[in-house]
């Protein structure tokens, strides 16, 4: 892992970290304010009604993906998890455009910019492959060797024919 990677996986984590620790402690203010978008997605996603269960799920999400990337522990999979938790928790928390008050909307756009600017950064963390080739490139390399070793095969087999053609003729001369 190279030096900016074990540096910059914490540095990214730790805001994910004390905000799901903090969710996990002190739900209460959190679940008011996710409280229309979990009665909206709780029938059609077939999820618990519970505001305050959903603030404590998604804040555990958030704790343990947190410290699994800054750890380097499956970091590919725990960027994906934050970025799965943070776009309910941007919608609900930040949304600037319903706050009249122009103080307090300026104040929720910016809150509401920072998080898309951590998402930016997960979804990043979340195809870096670390300088290793990543699963797709792997299958392409997999198949291309298939494709060499299967046409190498064919001329191989090709040339056994010919020289046993040629075997069979000097053998019944």
């Amino acid at each position: 892992m190279t030096v900016v990677r074990r540096i910059a996986r914490p540095m990214l984590a730790a805001v994910f970290v004390t905000s799901g620790l903090d969710s996990l402690r002190h739900p209460a203010a959190r679940a008011q304010a996710a409280a229309p978008l979990v009665k909206a997605l709780s029938g059609p996603l077939r999820m618990p009604d519970d505001p305050e269960l959903m603030v404590r799920a998604n804040g555990a999400t958030m704790l343990v993906a947190g410290t699994m990337l800054a750890l380097g522990k499956f970091p590919r999979v725990a960027a994906l998890a934050l970025a799965g938790a943070l776009v309910p928790t941007t919608y609900a928390a930040h949304a600037f455009w319903a706050v009249e008050d122009p103080a307090a909307r300026a104040q929720q756009k910016t809150h509401f910019l920072k998080n898309v600017g951590l998402l930016g950064g997960v979804l990043l963390a979340s195809v870096d492959t670390a300088g290793r080739p990543g699963l797709a490139y792997r299958a392409q390399h997999v198949r291309s060797e298939a494709r060499r070793q299967a046409a190498l095969t064919k001329r191989e087999a090709r040339h056994a024919a010919k020289s046993a053609r040629r075997f069979a003729k000097n053998a019944l001369d």
